[in-house]
């Protein structure tokens, strides 16, 4: 028996596993950009609660550029909801330069807000 068949109906070859022909598959090249840690969450959920999501992106090679976008979107919803929140709030230089500890407390709360609003919107949706 030979170890590589062709099948022309539908294009794949096959490799001899034992008495057996398995076909073979393998991913597409994926461009490879860095994931931050709303990319990996986001990975996490729909590796669990979206699981057809998660294999048609792998299968077709496209889950690291789709989960480096998501990490893009998420970081620049927060980093943006942040500034807004903090000119709202009256979060100023001149709060940092007055009351330190202040300042530090309202942005670690308008930080906390953000992602919590980013995590709704983007990462657990």
């Amino acid at each position: 028996m030979e170890k590589y068949i062709y099948d022309e109906k539908n294009g794949l070859w096959y490799e001899l596993q034992g008495d057996y022909y398995i076909p073979c598959l393998t991913v597409p090249a994926q461009e490879e950009r860095p994931i931050g840690i709303c990319g990996r969450r986001h990975l996490q959920y729909i590796k669990k609660e979206r699981k057809a999501l998660y294999t048609e992106l792998l299968t077709s090679g496209r889950l690291n550029t789709y989960l480096a976008d998501i990490n893009e979107q998420a970081t620049g919803q927060m980093f943006l909801l942040m500034k807004q929140m903090a000119e709202r709030e009256g979060v100023t230089e001149q709060l940092k330069a007055q009351d330190q500890m202040l300042w530090v407390q309202r942005m670690n709360n308008i930080r906390d807000r953000a992602m919590e609003i980013v995590n709704h919107d983007l990462i657990y949706a």
